[in-house]
């Protein structure tokens, strides 16, 4: 009885631990910030150059919201007044919002023919970042699948290792979420937010967040890890009860 439960428990724990990654790396809302600049005009993916439209006309001017993530880099006018977080929520989501594709972000990548000087120190954190993102979400699938081929047949090897790549999976997130607030509290983010705006901006105001996505993440990495312990658990308490 006491097994059935604290399977029941590893699996719903390993089950949203894995929700969290999954949420965390299909949404853009790892790096959320926002300058006094303007309009800005951006290329898309077919490299036509669109640029964002004014929607708010009060004074002072609007302000430009950007939100990215692994998938997609989007920016957007708001209010002067209105939260960056907030904003950024699924119901507020503007028309005039322009988001091309940035399978590598929120790490910067080369932009033009020539990479703008904060790509060049960050490329080695942003290529980590992907890997271990990448082989967390493997590690945590891996698992999960591990586990319920193990469940129906109650077999300690298959729960010990199920258990075990839950274990790697937190540990790889945990690994990818302290390589992203080194490169936020290390590099000049606010450099790499205004990198398109070229020299045209003069005395800009930069507010840089960490989005939801992240928070996402890091509430995932603790229910994988007592997911995989419980399992790893379960699994000894099998092998001694036989």
């Amino acid at each position: 009885m006491r097994v059935g439960a604290a399977t029941l428990a590893g699996g719903l724990l390993g089950l949203v631990g894995t929700l969290c990654f999954f949420l965390a790396f299909g949404t853009d809302y790892w790096l959320v910030a926002s300058d006094n600049c303007g309009p800005m005009v951006i290329k898309d993916a077919n490299g036509t150059e669109r640029q964002l439209v004014e929607a708010v006309t009060a004074s002072p001017p609007s302000l430009t919201l950007h939100h990215e993530g692994f998938l997609w880099r989007c920016a957007f006018q708001v209010e002067p007044t209105a939260h960056a977080t907030l904003a950024t929520l699924f119901t507020n989501q503007p028309e005039s919002k322009v988001c091309i594709h940035g399978y590598l972000f929120p790490l910067p990548v080369a932009m033009g023919r020539v990479p703008h000087p904060s790509y060049d120190a960050a490329a080695v954190f942003r290529g980590f970042w992907t890997v271990l993102m990448i082989l967390g979400l493997v590690a945590a699938l891996t698992g999960d699948f591990l586990l319920v081929c193990g469940v129906p047949f109650a077999s300690r090897k298959l729960y010990k290792l199920g258990g075990a790549f839950l274990i790697a999976a937190a540990c790889l997130f945990l690994f990818t979420l302290l390589l992203y607030v080194l490169w936020m509290e290390a590099m000049d983010v606010k450099r790499y937010v205004l990198q398109e705006r070229g020299e045209g901006c003069h005395h800009p105001q930069v507010s840089v967040l960490y989005g939801l996505s992240f928070m996402v993440a890091a509430a995932g990495v603790p229910l994988e890890l007592l997911s995989g312990m419980v399992f790893m658990l379960v699994g000894r308490a099998l092998r001694d009860a036989k």
